[in-house]
Parts: structure tokens; C-alpha cells; sequence
């Protein structure tokens, strides 16, 4: 396995996510998962890149992928995590862009049951 840098992020944050990965992680995992998560986001279907099944298995869908960001962003220094999460938030927003949601239906006491 090898270390991949982040796309966007600086030198000092790679540098910081590199530590991370080596001591607690594994190394690429989080450029990985923020691939993973971005396509996930997006609504892309593909195929996992090579790089990116190491760390993938069907069974975990993309979901995993945030895990391991939330994972990485709670351990990560302030700095290092503060630009992180500015690429993760702007996926979950996407994400959330694309969702249909659906009002939770409160019933009211004149509704007789």
C-alpha cells in the first residue's frame, strides 16, 4: 500500500493525513475514501480504480467511505481537519442536494386512531 495525497488539500494537511494514516490508519485510505465519497455523492456508478479496492468490498458500499472520513477528520490535527472537512461538508451537501426527503408525519390527537 502506498501513501496518496488528498487532492486540494496542502502540503501541511497531506503531511499531517500521511502521520495519520501511518500510525493509526492505512496508508491512502483517506484519499480513498474521499474518492469513494465523492462519487457516491455525485451519483456515479462505476467500478472501483484498482488503488481504491484494497480498501473496498462490495459488501460495505460507499457508506464505509464516510465512516473513514468522519474517522480520519476526529483524529486529524485542528488545521489538517478543518480543510478536510471543508471538501467533505461540500460532498455531504451535494449529497444531500440530490435526496428526496420526506416529512415525518406526526398524527394528531383529533386524528383518532
Amino acid at each position: 500500500m502506498r501513501y496518496r495525497d488528498v487532492p486540494g488539500l496542502s502540503g501541511s494537511a497531506n503531511a499531517a493525513v500521511r502521520v495519520l494514516e501511518r500510525d493509526r490508519l492505512t496508508p491512502g485510505v483517506v484519499s480513498v475514501a474521499l474518492s469513494v465519497w465523492s462519487s457516491h455523492a455525485h451519483g456515479t456508478r462505476r467500478r472501483w480504480r484498482p488503488w481504491e479496492a484494497e480498501f473496498t468490498c462490495s459488501c460495505c458500499g460507499e457508506e464505509w467511505a464516510r465512516d473513514k472520513l468522519r474517522e480520519a477528520l476526529s483524529m486529524l490535527p485542528p488545521r489538517a481537519a478543518a480543510e478536510l472537512r471543508v471538501k467533505v461538508e461540500r460532498l455531504d451537501e451535494v449529497l444531500l442536494e440530490r435526496t428526496h426527503h420526506v416529512p415525518t408525519t406526526i398524527r394528531s390527537p383529533h386524528d383518532g386512531m
